[in-house]
């Protein structure tokens, strides 16, 4: 196929979640509400990481990428989503949609990555300990994490490519409140089926890379636990991973569901709903799993907090 025949679409219409100006408005103060929580709960983590020395540890090195993504990664979609159900903005350029498909998909499976290597780690620190800080140094850390950015990069490159290569005449209007592939595709004036199998096809070599890893991790990790005696020892250590599974299950689980499904009607609406629990939701909660349910963090918030207390009554 010519790469000519694209450009003759100038731009797309996002037909959003909703035309109900009452729930539409709705919508938006909710929507706002999640996303100013996602920004500055996910920006007080990465900040407490990088000033606290106490959590420069691998653990914590990988939940400030994972903070530093969800914050971008909501944010490739849910302002757009934001302004159009304000002022009803639905609009959006060839180039934008390119744009946003391309990170929303490169930050998405990077997450999926790093979460892998978070698994990892909680696999070495749990089954392996004496080893732990030779297994996850320092360099192994910024390999793994610059190896799930440079995958990530390269299997969105991927599948934009393959999505906008397809001709695009008439149909404007993505079933959708952001550019994502099923429903770009489906504009189409081509044969998509093959395409379809293909973009497919490649979402599950990407799922391999990531979730079967996690499982076989918790799994040997679930296996470790079974031989410590003490049931006190044993709650300690699978503490440390419970924010991460739930993590895990909110976001990859509802990915799966999302893209390994077949392309038709009713699946592109239950796709826009899974996608709210992704781009909306799960990146605000995200902080609160953590802090919640991990105590350094905790402690050093409080300190942090502490410390800003007592400057504030110095000055």
């Amino acid at each position: 196929m010519e790469i000519d025949n694209v450009t003759s679409v100038e731009g797309f219409i996002l037909l959003g979640i909703t035309d109900t100006r009452v729930l539409q408005i709705f919508l938006f103060v909710i929507f706002l509400v999640f996303y100013l929580f996602n920004v500055s709960g996910n920006f007080c983590i990465v900040l407490l990481i990088t000033i606290d020395q106490s959590l420069h540890k691998p653990m914590y090195f990988f939940l400030g990428n994972l903070s530093f993504l969800d914050t971008f990664f909501s944010s490739t979609t849910v302002p757009k989503m934001l302004s159009g159900l304000l002022i009803g903005d639905k609009r959006i350029s060839f180039i934008g949609c390119i744009a946003q498909l391309h990170f929303f998909h490169f930050l998405g499976s990077t997450e999926a990555l790093l979460l892998t290597s978070m698994s990892y780690d909680r696999y070495v620190a749990i089954c392996n300990p004496l080893r732990y800080h030779v297994l996850m140094g320092r360099k192994s850390c910024i390999q793994l994490a610059f190896s799930s950015w440079l995958i990530g990069f390269l299997y969105s490159l991927l599948e934009t490519i393959i999505t906008f290569r397809l001709p695009y005449c008439n149909r404007r209007q993505v079933r959708h409140f952001y550019c994502d592939i099923k429903p770009v595709i489906k504009l189409s004036c081509a044969n998509t089926k093959q395409t379809e199998l293909l973009v497919s096809g490649i979402f599950a070599v990407g799922a391999i890379l990531s979730f079967p890893w996690i499982i076989v991790s918790y799994a040997y990790i679930g296996r470790h636990l079974l031989t410590i005696p003490s049931r006190h020892d044993r709650r300690k250590a699978f503490s440390t991973c419970t924010s991460h599974i739930t993590v895990v299950f909110l976001y990859i689980g509802t990915a799966l569901f999302m893209y390994l499904g077949p392309t038709t009607e009713n699946s592109l609406e239950q796709d826009r709903m899974s996608a709210i629990l992704v781009t909306v939701i799960t990146p605000a909660v995200n902080p609160l799993i953590y802090t919640l349910r991990n105590k350094e963090v905790k402690i050093s918030l409080q300190k942090t907090l502490a410390r800003k207390t007592t400057w504030c009554k110095t000055l």
